[in-house]
């Protein structure tokens, strides 16, 4: 479980995460969701401590991270980049091996790992073991960054608009392949995305955040049928007759064309 408890963080005179609190329990996917600066990303990188909030606290399983050291503290979580972060002098194998290595992992351990991942992700070992970042393309490198992130075992997982800097095809495409990876069964995972298609896909629950604080929290539906506020509502407006009609059971014609209706009467 990771328990926010009071955080803030400012830089200067900006505060960019604003007294939040909540909790992630094991095994659940949080999205934080918002438009850039909404502090969504900053509120990601003080769990691993990329960033030290100016006050609060943050807990992993009922443990302070600031009584950890940070470096012992990221081995145990994966963290995914919008731009792979991946090491460009490094072979694939390189890259995904990078924390067990660190982790003292006996060669053959790490092997078997490495290859067992690409295949996961629809990546063919014999074909891209060898291969360097500069060989792939975009979405094949983020699949490679998932599985550096996924390496190890982590029981955490942070991810940083992880698909993002991808083409909406693409996107889709490693989105669910991602969806889908048996990996993710077990973990924790905090997500960082604007794409309000995206997280309603994966989350679990979203965190509608705005200006450093948390507007709304709830399941996907929450938000969607019950907005809390007039700022929830809007932020969803554009999307909402795409994702009320894909909650809409086949042969649901009546919830149908009510979703048509209030899309033509938003619409006029």
């Amino acid at each position: 479980m990771i328990e926010i408890k009071n955080i803030t963080k400012t830089f200067g005179a900006f505060t960019a995460v604003d007294n939040i609190s909540f909790t992630v329990e094991e095994g659940e996917t949080v999205v934080f969701l918002g438009s850039s600066g909404s502090g969504k990303t900053t509120l990601l990188k003080m769990i691993n401590r990329l960033l030290e909030p100016d006050s609060g606290e943050i807990l992993i399983d009922g443990h302070r991270i600031v009584d950890q050291r940070a470096e012992d503290l990221r081995r145990k979580m994966g963290y995914v980049f919008q731009n792979t972060g991946l090491f460009p002098h490094y072979t694939i194998g390189e890259n995904i091996a990078t924390v067990p290595r660190l982790l003292r992992w006996d060669r053959q351990r790490i092997e078997q790992r490495t290859t067992t991942l690409l295949e996961k992700l629809q990546l063919s070992p014999a074909q891209y073991l060898a291969a360097y970042p500069r060989e792939l393309s975009g979405g094949q490198q983020q699949r490679v960054g998932i599985a550096r992130a996924l390496a190890a075992d982590p029981p955490i997982l942070l991810m940083d608009e992880p698909f993002g800097a991808l083409d909406p095809i693409t996107r889709s495409n490693v989105r669910k392949d991602f969806k889908e990876l048996d990996e993710l069964r077990s973990k924790t995972i905090v997500l960082v995305t604007h794409d309000i298609q995206e997280a309603f896909e994966l989350a679990d629950r979203i965190l509608l955040m705005d200006k450093g604080r948390i507007v709304q929290q709830g399941t996907p539906d929450e938000l969607l049928f019950k907005p809390g506020s007039d700022y929830v509502r809007q932020f969803l407006q554009e999307q909402r007759f795409q994702l009320e009609a894909e909650r809409i059971a086949p042969g649901d014609y009546p919830a149908l064309i009510r979703a048509f209706d209030h899309f033509k009467t938003r619409e006029s």
